[in-house]
């Protein structure tokens, strides 16, 4: 019944199935990162509504690098420098440089 109700309100917004899909990851502001492979992804811009659905694993974004890095934005540099120090990477503000210096 849920199912339905929600299929029911995606069909009012106008989703659309989007193929050839790979992966995709949500990056959380904990550190961890939810993991799609393969999904099942639908969407509607003008409503700016995006479904991802299928089998998900929920890993540390550590574990997932450097395959990751091209998904990562400034948002991630705190991240970033957090898991270089875990490392043993030393004061980690001197291999990574501030988002001030992306610009």
């Amino acid at each position: 019944a849920d199912d339905q109700k929600l299929q029911g309100a995606l069909k009012k917004l106008g989703v659309s199935p989007i193929g050839d899909i790979e992966e995709v990851n949500l990056i959380m502001d904990n550190g961890n990162v939810v993991h799609f492979s393969h999904p099942k992804v639908q969407a509607s811009i003008p409503s700016n509504t995006y479904v991802v659905s299928g089998h998900s694993e929920t890993k540390k974004l550590a574990d997932m690098l450097p395959g990751i890095m091209n998904q990562l934005g400034v948002e991630n540099v705190g991240q970033l420098k957090n898991i270089h120090q875990s490392m043993g990477g030393g004061k980690a503000d001197a291999a990574i440089p501030d988002t001030e210096d992306f610009e």
